[in-house]
């Protein structure tokens, strides 16, 4: 049983709701992991803790579509800051190649810490590295560490079956048979996976990409995945050299050849997208298809700028993700929104992402992307997650006309004040509550120096 919280004197409330509203100096009180009350100067229940809302903006949890953990412990790296994205695939794999148990669990805990810190409530990883070395329950490690955090967890369970003797990029010891995939899928489904409403820990199936993923792959895991009620994910047209791979290897366009494989579908959201043309994009939204959009990331390894305004006027369900680590070298998801603000104001038009536009990507967009209608707002009967940031900051004098906005068109990226999921504080006053940030430093760079040690490389 969670704790009763009320938050009290929230100067600005951005529901997200179905009419859009913004609330100002009212309380919210939770319980039971929902949100029960809403409203100016309610009462406060029995035994409730109090938490201070005074000059705080207050909004949905956010929600983070796309991601890599373990690329925490190999981000900044001097030989691939200026590398293309097949360029940079290739250095690190010798580097993955060495993740530990270890490894995972103390990647995960700075990932989700960098997070929770950014006001994310519910994240997704696509975790699809899985050396031969490795045991087989090496993605529990990740699962169970989300767990004790208390982290909101959509976990994708990655492959890769196409090694380099066969025409694929990884190296082949990082690779599976379709058999082993498929028996840890089933495991992994049957331990952690919890379809109700409401849950704390799913798992959705995401082979890699069409250029370290066999065609057999593909369409066997879409089977798989909907005869299991399973959500599906995979990086696509993420550059110009994937689609000149797949034009070459399978004389198909990226899209194209997913759909001759089943990938297309309200169960379906793709990582990027930067690529797709105007009849793809029609074709994504007609079939209710979700994009992750990691801004930062594609801008980082040059990629491209995916056509975001485009894609939401088809109707393509879209969210906001940081990434991976390692293409974006840091975790903070409000960072990710003020960057999709600034990002597509110079690829398509001044007007054509608001601020408001960001953040219900960020939340209720997210939230669909993933399939979760019990979270993305702040309503009654909803989940308990909201993000808090406090505004009594140089960064933002003279930014109250629009204290809904401030954040992400003033200052720096902050902290968040509080970050609360399904009713628990996980973030307090800026600091985390279940994670020692200063051993985990420590403990970071020991994990990457070995990896790097392991390799043979120095960076």
């Amino acid at each position: 049983m969670t704790q009763t919280i009320k938050i009290q004197d929230i100067h600005t409330l951005v529901t997200m709701d179905g009419e859009d509203r913004v609330l100002h100096d009212v309380d919210v009180v939770l319980a039971d992991g929902r949100i029960q009350a809403i409203g100016p100067a309610l009462p406060t229940p029995p035994v409730a803790r109090v938490l201070d809302g005074r000059w705080c903006v207050a909004y949905p949890g956010f929600v983070n579509t796309h991601h890599h953990f373990y690329q925490t412990l190999t981000r900044n790296l001097p030989s691939v800051q200026d590398a293309k994205l097949f360029d940079w695939l290739t250095w690190l794999y010798e580097v993955w190649r060495g993740l530990t148990p270890e490894a995972i669990r103390v990647s995960t805990q700075v990932a989700l810490g960098e997070l929770l810190l950014s006001g994310c409530t519910t994240t997704t990883d696509h975790f699809y590295v899985f050396p031969r070395s490795a045991p087989r329950e090496f993605l529990d490690v990740e699962l169970d560490e989300a767990r004790r955090l208390g982290v909101r967890f959509h976990a994708t369970r990655g492959s890769m079956s196409l090694g380099k003797s066969h025409g694929g990029l990884p190296p082949d010891d990082v690779t599976q048979s379709w058999e082993d995939i498929l028996a840890d899928c089933e495991r992994l489904v049957a331990k952690y996976h919890d379809p109700r409403p409401f849950a704390m820990t799913r798992i959705a199936l995401a082979p890699c990409s069409p250029f370290s993923v066999t065609r057999e792959s593909l369409a066997e895991t879409a089977t798989f995945a909907r005869a299991h009620g399973l959500r599906m994910h995979t990086h696509l047209c993420e550059t110009m050299d994937e689609q000149d791979f797949c034009l070459e290897k399978v004389g198909m366009r990226p899209l194209d050849y997913m759909e001759s494989v089943g990938w297309m579908g309200p169960d379906v959201w793709f990582a990027h997208g930067i690529w797709f043309n105007d009849d793809e994009i029609r074709r994504l939204g007609e079939a209710g298809c979700g994009v992750a959009h990691c801004p930062i990331s594609n801008l980082r390894l040059g990629s491209g700028i995916c056509h975001v305004p485009a894609l939401l006027k088809a109707g393509v369900k879209v969210g906001v993700a940081v990434d991976g680590s390692a293409s974006n070298d840091a975790g903070n998801l409000l960072r990710e929104m003020q960057t999709a603000m600034l990002v597509h104001r110079v690829g398509t038009g001044v007007e054509s992402m608001p601020a408001r536009t960001v953040v219900r990507m960020a939340t209720r967009g997210g939230a669909a992307v993933l399939g979760y209608d019990e979270i993305g707002s702040v309503e009654v009967g909803k989940a308990a997650d909201l993000a808090l940031f406090r505004l009594d900051r140089v960064d933002y004098a003279g930014a109250m006309a629009d204290p809904a906005a401030a954040v992400l068109f003033c200052g720096s990226a902050p902290r968040a004040e509080y970050t609360i999921v399904a009713g628990e504080p996980l973030v307090e006053h800026g600091r985390l509550m279940r994670l020692d940030e200063e051993r985990l430093f420590h403990e970071a760079n020991a994990e990457t120096t070995r990896l790097l040690q392991q390799a043979g490389v120095k960076g």
